[in-house]
């Protein structure tokens, strides 16, 4: 497989977006449940933060194993892949959300708790862009899911 040393900002936006799909979901499903059982705060981002790490490890490892790559293979390539990238968005997503004054209090029919939300998942995307273009770019990251989805 030869390396790109070039990464297009395409790439890495798509490798990003692929990668805040997973964040969005658990963090969503994290505020919901945690808002829901009227957790406190910190336990609704950590919360929110593990799930999605699990979804977004989860959502790479289905392209991999997509690939005929085995469970144990697809887990490694998704904690290669995914787990700098999740940690920068949720640790991004979480300050925007904890700043944003009354947003974790806002409640889920509120929308200053939606807004602040999608918000912060623009500032995370905008971000973490260009640090996966990075890793990328050095054949980390999510350069290493892409040698799997070659001739499908």
């Amino acid at each position: 497989m030869e390396m790109h040393t070039h990464t297009s900002w395409a790439t890495a936006a798509r490798a990003t977006l692929h990668c805040l799909t997973g964040c969005a979901i658990g963090e969503v499903l994290g505020m919901v449940i945690g808002t829901g059982f009227g957790l406190h705060n910190a336990a609704t981002v950590v919360l929110s933060v593990v799930l999605a790490f699990v979804f977004g490890y989860a959502l790479t490892m289905r392209g991999v194993l997509r690939a005929g790559v085995g469970l144990r293979a697809a887990l490694a390539v998704a904690f290669a892949a995914d787990t700098v990238s999740i940690a920068v968005m949720e640790i991004l997503d979480n300050l925007v959300i904890v700043t944003v004054p009354g947003a974790m209090n806002a409640g889920l029919t509120s929308a200053l708790f939606w807004l602040s939300l999608a918000f912060s998942l623009v500032v995370a995307f905008v971000l973490t862009t260009p640090v996966n273009r990075w890793m990328i770019s050095r054949g980390r990251g999510h350069a290493v899911v892409h040698q799997y989805h070659h001739g499908h």
